[in-house]
């Protein structure tokens, strides 16, 4: 019998180990925010950084495309839930959400 082990990141990338997130992104003058839930962080920002501009849909409309927050879960389920919690909030109960982690409301790489 062998054990093979691996790291967090190549498990992730084998999908042996399933994320889920909740997440917030901006515009680059931060007067807009959306509110989103992916399995792929990485990939979500890169669709929504592609699609600005675009009218369909309202990051694109609006810019949302810089990622200031977000948070992970272990089931779909969960981030569903998380996410709309956050969409029911004020513009001042997110904005103090994301300042409870990113105070300077930084764009983050995801």
């Amino acid at each position: 019998m062998f054990l093979i082990l691996l790291d967090a990141k190549v498990i992730c990338e084998l999908e042996i180990c399933k994320m889920y997130f909740t997440y917030i992104t901006t515009n680059p003058g931060k007067n807009a925010l959306y509110v989103g839930m992916t399995n792929n962080l990485k990939r979500r920002i890169w669709e929504h950084e592609a699609n600005r501009g675009k009218p369909e849909t309202f990051a694109g409309r609006y810019y949302c495309y810089k990622l200031v927050y977000f948070e992970t879960f272990k089931t779909p389920m969960e981030a569903i839930v998380r996410e709309d919690e956050i969409k029911d909030m004020s513009r001042e109960e997110k904005i103090k959400l994301i300042k409870s982690k990113n105070p300077g409301m930084n764009f983050l790489i995801p």
